[in-house]
């Protein structure tokens, strides 16, 4: 497996808009290999997830876990999900203000609106059909990772952006309120 880099805000291709992946591209030793190596980059990089358009390869392809992440101590456990071509739909309005960090964007958070309740339709790595309901933070965290297969990062749906800040601010003076409003989601949906 190997580490490959992350663009960075900015690069151009962050804006290009995936492609869907055939079953029989899925199904290829090369795509298998990336897959290998796009889990290792998120992991190495303590990624909640990665998008394929992160690493400068334009497929419909991302992975999403949590567990015990560093950057994001509050979010609730995700077992690792591989998502090919993955189309959401909203199940209802309630919207949380995630503040939101990106391993595109290094040092800045800022406030997202995102839905709370997602249904997703997609493949894993084998080809086998995903057909899920996705809530709370987890929820936030799919839409997040999805719009980069969008070519959009989350500056792109800042809400406002008087929100945008550093980590170090963040952590300074913000990080307790969010938690406890991060918290209170996890607890109402359980994810």
């Amino acid at each position: 497996m190997a580490i490959l880099p992350i663009a960075t805000v900015g690069h151009p291709e962050l804006k290009i808009v995936a492609k869907e992946v055939t079953r029989e591209e899925l199904a290829s030793a090369e795509v298998q290999q990336f897959i290998d190596d796009l889990i290792e980059t998120m992991r190495h990089a303590n990624g909640a997830g990665l998008a394929a358009t992160q690493v400068l390869r334009h497929q419909r392809i991302c992975a999403v876990e949590v567990e015990n992440n560093p950057r994001y101590p509050y979010k609730p456990r995700v077992p690792l999900t591989v998502l090919v071509n993955p189309v959401v739909t909203f199940l209802d309005d309630d919207k949380f203000d995630n503040m939101e960090g990106c391993l595109s964007v290094p040092g800045i958070r800022g406030q997202v609106a995102r839905n709370t309740r997602i249904h997703v339709k997609a493949w894993d790595r084998f080809g086998n059909d995903i057909d899920a309901e996705v809530r709370g933070l987890t929820a936030c965290t799919y839409q997040h990772e999805f719009d980069h297969l969008d070519g959009l990062l989350f500056l792109d749906k800042v809400t406002d952006p008087g929100t945008l800040t550093t980590w170090d601010s963040f952590n300074q003076f913000h990080h307790d309120a969010f938690v406890a409003r991060a918290k209170a989601l996890v607890a109402k949906h359980g994810s």
